[in-house]
């Protein structure tokens, strides 16, 4: 009976976790360049129950079966699949269609340098010809950080990632690409960073400038989910109550007798 509090009481937390990934990726509907996240569930593993000092075996212990000790999450991941691309008309907005990302030059509060990789190509350039995100990292391009005369009129970024002032080649865009997402890890809502064993490759994504790639939440379907998950964690409440008033009856009723 106790047993099937537990139970109840890891169904609960199982679909809490649940819950708080939905809530973010509403959250991140409308956030430029964000990866839903989803969720696996799985049971813990099972116990050898066994039946002890029984006078119906004889008092001898014989196993009669196996039993799960509830449910938890298995593994939270990211669908990396591609977002919808809203035009912006911003010089230095820009989309990525297809598999890869942008690579910035990541500098944290204790001044650290690192490399990061993102699909948000919400970008603006800095009083110095600078290529930077909403965080102030700089945009890399195949020979380092990329940097626009301040003087130029027009600036065209093509399909393949070459960056023109005023007609004038500057760089490469350095497009990303992994052979493993499992090696990339969340910073923020938008940035990942590779981790020791990740195998870098050239991305094939096309650049569309004066775009950006939108979330690729689907907000129907998270709602959805939300009320599954809801009715989910109403269904352990109510197996806890009544677990709770049979072990009311036991103590208190059967135990006069």
């Amino acid at each position: 009976m106790v047993k099937g509090l537990y139970t109840a009481y890891t169904g609960m937390v199982n679909e809490q976790k649940r819950l708080d990934i939905i809530a973010n990726n509403l959250a991140n509907s409308a956030t430029v360049g964000y990866k839903e996240e989803n969720v696996t569930n799985q049971s813990f593993d099972n116990m050898l129950t066994i039946k002890i000092k029984d006078e119906s075996e004889a008092y001898n212990d014989r196993p009669i079966g196996n039993m799960s000790l509830g449910v938890k999450l298995g593994e939270v991941y990211t669908n990396y699949g591609q977002g919808s691309l809203r035009q912006t008309s911003n010089t230095y907005n820009l989309g990525l269609e297809g598999k890869g990302f942008f690579t910035l030059s990541v500098t944290d509060k204790a001044g650290n340098e690192s490399t990061g990789y993102t699909r948000n190509g919400s970008f603006t350039m800095t009083k110095d010809g600078h290529i930077v995100d909403a965080d102030g990292n700089h945009l890399m391009g195949e020979s380092g950080e990329i940097t626009i005369p301040t003087d130029v009129v027009d600036v065209v970024i093509d399909e393949g990632g070459a960056i023109y002032a005023d007609g004038a080649y500057v760089d490469n865009l350095q497009i990303s690409d992994f052979e493993d997402y499992n090696y990339l890890t969340k910073s923020g809502d938008t940035m990942y960073q590779a981790q020791e064993g990740a195998t870098e490759i050239p991305g094939s994504a096309l650049v569309r400038q004066g775009f950006t790639e939108q979330s690729n939440v689907n907000v129907v379907s998270e709602m959805v989910e939300m009320i599954s998950v809801t009715r989910a964690y109403e269904a352990n409440q109510k197996v806890i109550q009544s677990v709770d008033k049979t072990l009311d009856l036991a103590v208190n009723s059967v135990g006069r007798v």
